[in-house]
């Protein structure tokens, strides 16, 4: 297996716990659907995806329609993407990525927790290409032949094919989203949920001790309302 199935296989117990944590995350996803690309999931791919993992996160049906009704306001405001990088203690590189209305709270906020758990701010770029950006998609295993369907999905950018107890993953670089997106639904593929994960090139292994230096850093942070994801290169 390829550096995407241990890397899912490392966050999947960790990564939204929170149902409360995921709602929200999905109903700013909406926001940013809408003000984009406008109400109408049909002509809008990204609000197609964002439905679909809505689904797949148990999130209920009144909850997605009125997220985007409030999204179409004119009052609502809208959610910037913003990604910070810098280095927890032990020298572990941190990318996080929030969506917030207010980037100057989001800014004090992320550099006060570097500052209150001995981590050090960096500017952009700094680790950024530590990382790197993938695009995922789940379907369901109907008893799909992995290998073939790999060779069928590399012309449209598919790097890693894996299957878990919960379907099949597919992995690709951050620009195959869209080519990705539209072969699955032009041949009546269900999407199970799909997203966007940075995965770290290099890791590194820590004591326990040092481990628990650099979670109560990415531990506060993720509990901030604006971030999105905390990617690290600690070894899990």
């Amino acid at each position: 297996m390829g550096r995407a199935f241990e890397f899912r296989k490392g966050r999947k117990m960790k990564r939204w716990s929170a149902m409360a944590k995921a709602f929200t995350r999905i109903g700013k996803d909406i926001v940013m659907a809408v003000k984009e690309g406008g109400p109408n999931p049909e002509a809008n791919s990204r609000l197609r995806a964002v439905i679909q993992n809505a689904k797949s996160a148990n999130m209920p049906k009144e909850n997605v329609e009125r997220a985007i009704k409030k999204a179409t306001d004119k009052d609502t405001a809208n959610y910037k993407e913003q990604l910070f990088e810098g280095y927890a203690p032990h020298g572990i590189a941190l990318l996080i990525e929030t969506a917030t209305d207010n980037n100057n709270r989001t800014v004090a906020n992320i550099r006060s927790y570097f500052n209150k758990c001995n981590g050090t701010m960096g500017t952009q770029g700094s680790v950024e290409f530590m990382f790197d950006h993938t695009c995922n998609f789940r379907i369901p295993n109907n008893n799909v032949d992995i290998e073939e369907l790999e060779l069928e999905f590399i012309d449209f950018g598919a790097e890693e094919i894996f299957a878990d107890e919960d379907g099949i993953l597919i992995y690709a670089p951050f620009g195959s989203f869209g080519a990705i997106q539209k072969e699955l639904e032009s041949r009546g593929i269900e999407i199970l949920s799909s997203g966007f994960e940075r995965i770290p090139q290099i890791t590194k292994k820590l004591t326990e001790a040092e481990m628990a230096d650099v979670e109560k850093l990415i531990e506060k942070i993720e509990e901030d309302d604006d971030v999105m994801n905390v990617y690290h290169t600690m070894e899990e």
